[in-house]
């Protein structure tokens, strides 16, 4: 067997490995949980070497449970969350603990930026807005309070360009991770002292390694790394990309004209353009992983995350038959609740928020009639309604697609998906593929490997659209009503949180 792609994906909660065929099916996978250290309110981090061996136990478990060895492997590409920081150090090791995209701790940072005129100066280069997570907050905030560790930083890295520099010994700053992080000039794709020095800390420029693109090959593995994974020393690494990026390849949403909508710890809602969209009206501006195109963004850390603190305290044990999964018991109580049998409201804030930046996670409108199965529909409710506000936002700027091309967690619920479409009042469209964010990956694996020309042909190969789930008709407008309600309760509290302390 031969022309195996591996794909490793990084994301908040977890790491996975997964093998495709030159024609996208899925041979194996295989995942384990990554745990998040949290010392503090608002801090969310992660042990750097500890995830690089999760890594590797992801290649080596995937290997055995697809019955093949390294040198079947013809490529490998990596994916992960995007924002937060990954520091290297000048001592060969990680500088502290990895700063996952969760984390709050800077979050003055663009106030203050917005504030003194900052942002409008570097805007017209960054084409984003700046956010707690991105790395210039991280790295101003650590320059504040932990100025050693800040001068110990050799490489500055996103969390896939930290575990691609840990498979090959090369560093290197792949776009669409680095363009997301406020560092660079987007529209020439290059970083800017300029930037830096306006945010104060033009000393990470000469931290930041040269840029590459998702599908070029940057090293190959090393034979440190092959004694560690099984695979085979020479293997080549092509550069990855941002996780959002690799899903919106594995749903194919790679023209003007397509949608798409990954529901996971964050609510990424995304097309893409020649052109950036420079008037304000959107969050992000990034380069997306074919060169030429950008990608446009609204998101923020309110979505499927949500449901899995909340199954924990709301699905007990006892109620998950033998073998079965929290997940599927949530799914069933969920539909046996209709849409306008219910009117609790879920403010999907337990990792962040698309209001105030100090905003909770909350219920609001429960009674002593209510149950678990009025909660977990304002759970699903919440996170679709947070999901299209940011699509309302985008489609100011563009006509309303076909169809949403959906991926992530919720593309998983047969219930959740309908939820989509009704609530945004669009078809849905899935993708049979388990492990998204790996078929990205292999796709830019098997492109730098020379197997598919280009995106557009490794896309013909290996992507599968769903038929479409379409919206229902009378749920879409008691959806219309909830949802004005449930921006009404944003609203209202929008002038409530900074009385909280954290």
């Amino acid at each position: 067997m031969a022309d195996l792609f591996l794909g490793l994906d990084n994301g908040g909660t977890s790491t996975k490995a997964a093998l495709f065929d030159a024609e996208g099916r899925q041979l194996a996978s295989f995942g384990t949980a990554t745990q998040a250290i949290v010392p503090r309110p608002g801090y969310v981090e992660r042990d750097m070497e500890e995830l690089w061996e999760a890594n590797c136990a992801c290649v080596r478990g995937v290997l055995e449970r697809a019955g093949v060895t390294g040198a079947d492997v013809a490529g490998v590409a990596v994916c992960g969350h995007g924002k937060g920081l990954y520091a290297w150090g000048e001592d060969g090791r990680p500088v502290m603990n990895g700063i996952l995209s969760a984390d709050n701790r800077a979050w003055e940072y663009p106030g203050r930026w917005h504030e003194d005129g900052t942002w409008e100066r570097i805007r017209s280069r960054t084409c984003q807005d700046i956010m707690a997570c991105q790395p210039v907050s991280l790295l101003a905030w650590l320059k504040d309070h932990d100025r050693a560790s800040y001068d110990r930083i050799l490489h500055v890295f996103s969390c896939k360009d930290y575990v691609r520099f840990r498979l090959t010994g090369e560093a290197w700053s792949e776009a669409t991770d680095v363009s997301g992080s406020g560092l660079m000039n987007i529209r020439n794709e290059s970083f800017d002292v300029d930037i830096l020095r306006a945010l104060g800390i033009e000393e990470v420029y000469e931290k930041l390694p040269p840029v590459c693109h998702s599908s070029d090959q940057c090293g190959a593995v090393t034979r440190a790394a092959a004694e560690a994974t099984g695979l085979v020393a020479g293997t080549p690494v092509a550069g990855g990309m941002f996780d959002i990026d690799a899903c919106a390849l594995a749903v194919d949403n790679t023209r003007p004209e397509d949608l798409c909508a990954i529901a996971g710890t964050w609510s990424i809602n995304e097309y893409v353009s020649p052109e950036p969209v420079t008037d304000g009206s959107v969050a992000m501006n990034s380069l997306f992983a074919i060169p030429g195109l950008y990608l446009i963004e609204e998101s923020s850390a309110t979505s499927s995350g949500n449901l899995e603190w909340c199954l924990g305290r709301l699905v007990p044990e006892g109620r998950v038959p033998a073998g079965g999964r929290a997940y599927d018991v949530a799914n069933e109580a969920v539909a046996e609740v209709a849409p306008g049998d219910s009117e609790v409201y879920f403010l999907p804030y337990l990792y962040g928020s698309n209001a105030h930046p100090l905003a909770k996670g909350s219920f609001v409108g429960l009674t002593t009639y209510h149950d678990e199965r009025h909660m977990l529909r304002a759970v699903y409710e919440g996170v679709a309604f947070s999901h299209r506000l940011h699509v309302d936002r985008l489609l100011a700027n563009r006509e309303r697609p076909e169809f949403l091309r959906l991926a992530g967690g919720a593309a998983n619920s047969p219930v959740w998906v309908q939820m989509f479409a009704d609530v945004l009042d669009l078809p849905v469209r899935t993708v049979a593929a388990q492990e998204l964010g790996a078929l990205g990956c292999a796709m830019a694996a098997s492109v730098a490997a020379g197997v598919h020309a280009d995106y557009a042909e490794a896309a013909a190969s290996m992507v599968r659209l769903s038929e479409p789930v379409v919206p229902d008709p009378a749920a879409a407008a008691v959806y219309e009503r909830k949802y004005a309600t449930w921006r009404a309760v944003v609203e209202a509290l929008d002038g409530v949180w900074d009385r909280f302390e954290v």
